[in-house]
Order: C-alpha cells, then structure tokens, then sequence
C-alpha cells in the first residue's frame, strides 16, 4: 500500500541541512538525507508529496531540490492541510510551532494517522501535554523524532539494561553533551529516560546564558534556550548529574553508569562503548552481548532518519507500537522546563510541574 506524505516547515531537519551537522556551502542550497524527506525517499511505500512553510524562498528551495510539484508548495500549513488528503504530516518547525502545527494537523481536514514530529515536542509541558491530549481524541499517532530511539544498537541496549537486567539496578548517571538544552540535549535526556525507563521526581539546575547557534549565525534574535546542567533525581531513586555547558567542539556526549551488577562508559562522539560485569566484588570488563562495536553520528544517526521512516510506514500499516510516543518525549522536556524554573527560582523542582510551572515557555531554534 502506498502512503502520502506533507511536511511543514522546510528547515534544516526536513532536508536542508543542519547547522553544526553538514557542510555549512550546502546547508539550505542541497537536500541533505539525514532528514524527515530523507527518510521519506528511503522508503518503499511513502511520498513525500506536498510541503508547507510562510518563507516563500525557503519553500521554493526546497521544493526544487526535493522535486515537489510547484502546485503543492503551499505558503502556510493551513492550505497544505486543507487541499491535502496525507497519510502522514511531519512538523519540522522551530519547537515553540510545534504544537500550533500538530494540533492544527490533527484536526485538519488532511486527516493523518501519523504526525512526525520533530524533537524536542514543544518548548512548554502544558503545550506537549495538549498536543499528546488532541492526538489521543482525534486517533492520531503522535510519532516525535528523538532519533536515537531509532538506532540499532540503543535498542539493543536498552533491552540488556532493562528487561535483561546487563547492570543489574541503575543506581548513578552522569551525563555530558554539547550545549543548548532545548535544542541539543533532548537527545541525551530522552536517551537517559529511555534506557531507565524512569521519570524525573526532583530537579536542581544551573542555565549559562550562552547559546553557541545564535552566536555562530551572528543572530539578531534573542533566544532562551542556552547551555546548563544540574542534577535529577528519578523517580526509581537513580542520582543523575547533567552538564550540557560547553560548546560542540569540545564536547563528547558520554553516559557513565553504575548499577547493582555492573557499569557502562558510553562515548557517542568518539565511538566507544565499554562493559564491566561486577564479578566477586570487582569490576570486569566484558564484550557488551550483541552489540558490535559503538554507536557513531557518521553511521547510527545519519541511518535514524531511514529507520524512524520505516517506523511511520509500519504505524501506518497497523504492525508496530509507537516507537517514541509524546508521552515519553514530555519526560526529557519537564527535566529541561526543571532546570529552567529551579536556576530563576534558586530551588529545587519537583516533577510533575504544578500548573503554573507547565506553562514555563523556553524559546528556541
């Protein structure tokens, strides 16, 4: 069976490029494949037919590069979404959109099952919790793109962790990865909550101000979303340290993890993962079971894309179970809305939010 696809917004992650991630000459001027239309061409049953975005020049780009007729470049997702009759709409707008458009898209007249959502799902939990509320009402999946979960080897090693019990019970985390927390590391949070398969219960956090994307594109807007860290402490009592602080070229994104039988060193910058299995009171190191070598940005997250498209089609067939549903993407949110609120509040935050704090908006790219 073949399925139809639209995409609002024609940025970076729909198939332009991202800053930081590709050739800076081709950002914007060539279709890039580690992307929601990538994804799309690799496979077998979903076109990307339709593309929406209020830029006219953006739009006109990317749909020459991407060869959408010029008759289904619509400017403005409303008349994509009123004309279109899609299978599946991906949002790759800026994260403060992202609930104008899944909403929008899940009562439009378009009709989706699937809604891909780009990462992180909004810049406010009251908004993701809404969007993952209207979803439900309306029979729409709400797929969010937190590309991780779509990679071989982290599923594999999620299921060693929690259903084999590799380390037996995570009692301690420590966390690095570039900075902004919005923008950047609702990858490492949602890879944390995933691999626990844990929620935040405490959050005290520390915001630097500084934003290495707004000063690499010499900006003249303002954002809030900016390096940080803290601590968290998950609801299965785990202990958790965060630095997200410095910028992309000296940083790794590194886990170090200590459970009840064992420990793993995670590096998803330089390509090694390591293995010691607690044996009589020491610390040995062994070949993690299954997994051949590490996870790499050059291999697993340019493959995601691919992967996570896969995933929309089997959605769409009736053969899986969401994969990376919304409301697993609102738990690395509320840890970043937590670092936020206890930096400005000097205290520290307990999760759930209470009501005023859900509504705590972080703009952002």
């Amino acid at each position: 069976m073949s399925y139809k696809a639209g995409i609002i917004g024609t940025g970076g992650i729909a198939g332009m490029g991202i800053f930081g991630m590709h050739d800076e000459e081709k950002i914007g001027r060539e279709k890039i494949r580690a992307s929601h239309a990538g994804g799309y061409e690799a496979t077998e049953d979903i076109e990307l037919v339709a593309v929406a975005d209020v830029d006219e020049e953006k739009l006109e780009q990317f749909g020459s590069a991407w060869e959408i007729p010029e008759d289904r470049r619509y400017v403005g997702h409303e008349a994509m979404l009123e004309a279109e009759n899609l299978d599946v709409v991906s949002v790759c707008t800026p994260s403060f959109l992202h609930h104008d458009h899944v909403v929008d898209a899940a009562q439009s007249a378009a009709a989706p099952d699937v809604i891909w959502c780009e990462k992180p799902i909004a810049s406010q939990v009251s908004t993701a919790e809404e969007m993952v509320e209207v979803c439900d009402q309306t029979g729409t999946e709400l797929l969010v793109n937190h590309s991780f979960r779509f990679t071989d080897k982290l599923q594999k090693l999620q299921r060693l962790v929690d259903e084999e019990d590799l380390i037996g019970d995570v009692r301690s985390v420590s966390t690095q990865f570039r900075m902004e927390l919005l923008r950047n590391s609702t990858h490492l949070l949602d890879t944390l909550v995933y691999l626990l398969d844990a929620r935040a219960e405490y959050i005290a956090g520390h915001i630097t101000g500084e934003n290495e994307v707004v000063d690499g594109l010499d900006a003249d807007e303002t954002v809030d979303d900016a390096g940080g860290g803290g601590f968290v402490v998950m609801d299965d009592e785990t202990f958790v340290t965060i630095d997200c602080t410095i910028p992309r070229d000296i940083s790794s994104m590194t886990f170090n993890i200590v459970g009840t039988e064992g420990k793993l060193y995670l590096n998803n910058d330089d390509g090694e993962w390591r293995y010691w299995a607690l044996e009589d009171g020491e610390h040995v190191e062994r070949p993690l079971p299954g997994i051949e070598g590490a996870w790499t940005w050059e291999d697993d997250y340019k493959n995601a894309f691919a992967n996570a498209a896969d995933h929309v089609e089997a959605l769409l067939d009736g053969a899986v179970e969401n994969h990376s549903t919304g409301r697993e993407a609102i738990r690395s949110l509320e840890i970043i809305a937590g670092l936020y609120v206890s930096h400005y509040t000097t205290g520290q935050v307990s999760v759930p939010l209470d009501r005023p704090l859900r509504d705590v908006c972080i703009t952002s790219w």
